[in-house]
């Protein structure tokens, strides 16, 4: 793993699922309470490029992870985060609501007129502390907490998608993208 400064044991991978993200490591953070071990970095996203984040993110293959503040400002210096598609609950196996995740693309450029790329974000949150699952209450102990801002913090995944997941059997990086659009793609003819 690359990009964390842990003593972790061989062979250890990180592949959480969204329930373990929220309620293990999301949770804990907002609540001030210890998580062990302690993997996931605090970043300022919106200070870097996605392709930037190599080294400064818990990495784990193709994909970044890290802590971050929420907000509405998404701009980094060569692009901007922009939300596609509707929020979705994150659930337990029991069918309990305990955050929910956002989906959002990077797109290269000046809003609104950025060019898309294939960068993804899935930008994690916990639910309002109002909302909250009674389990998730009683884990943050509300007795000693009585007014934790949930919304202050959000748990980020980000990774470039392939050209595979659109079904198209090719795959480009960002920059091919970027390459690709500035022609007309019926005058090229791609390797097979």
């Amino acid at each position: 793993m690359s990009g964390s400064n842990v003593n972790l044991p061989p062979g250890f991978r990180f592949y959480p699922t969204e329930e373990e993200l929220v309620v293990h490591f999301l949770h804990r953070k907002a609540t001030l309470l210890p998580c062990h071990p302690d993997v996931i970095p605090d970043l300022d996203l919106y200070a870097y490029d996605p392709w930037q984040l190599d080294g400064k993110a818990l990495a784990e293959g193709k994909q970044w992870y890290f802590y971050s503040r929420r907000t509405q400002n998404r701009i980094t210096e060569n692009g901007y985060w922009k939300a596609i598609g509707f929020e979705e609950p994150v659930l337990t196996n029991t069918n309990i609501r305990v955050g929910m995740k956002k989906y959002l693309g990077f797109y290269v450029g000046e809003a609104p007129a950025g060019m898309k790329t294939s960068w993804i974000m899935e930008e994690y949150r916990l639910l309002s502390s109002d909302s909250c699952s009674s389990s998730m209450r009683r884990s943050s102990k509300t007795k000693t907490h009585p007014k934790i801002d949930h919304s202050k913090w959000v748990i980020c995944k980000v990774y470039e998608r392939s050209s595979d997941e659109d079904g198209d059997g090719a795959e480009l990086s960002c920059l091919d993208e970027v390459f690709l659009s500035l022609d007309d793609l019926d005058e090229i003819s791609l390797p097979n």
